[in-house]
């Protein structure tokens, strides 16, 4: 699982200067079997945009880097 929140980090390391362009931001919440659960700041909380926004800039990559993951939750 280090392996895995490393990797994820990595992965919100590279997408942040986007997200924040838009007033946003996100954190990793934790690894719970395949399943990552982050959290949304800023604009991102609440937008009804965020879901195609983090389904195609982050879960994509996350699910790349990590086929094993399933599942990534928003909060």
């Amino acid at each position: 699982m280090d392996f895995w929140k490393k990797t994820i980090e990595e992965v919100l390391e590279q997408v942040r200067p986007a997200l924040r362009e838009h007033g946003g931001d996100a954190k990793l919440l934790g690894v719970e079997g395949k399943k990552v659960r982050l959290e949304l700041h800023g604009a991102c909380a609440g937008c009804p945009m965020s879901s195609l926004t983090f389904g195609v800039m982050v879960e994509e990559m996350i699910k790349e880097k990590i086929p094993e993951v399933e599942e990534v939750v928003y909060q």
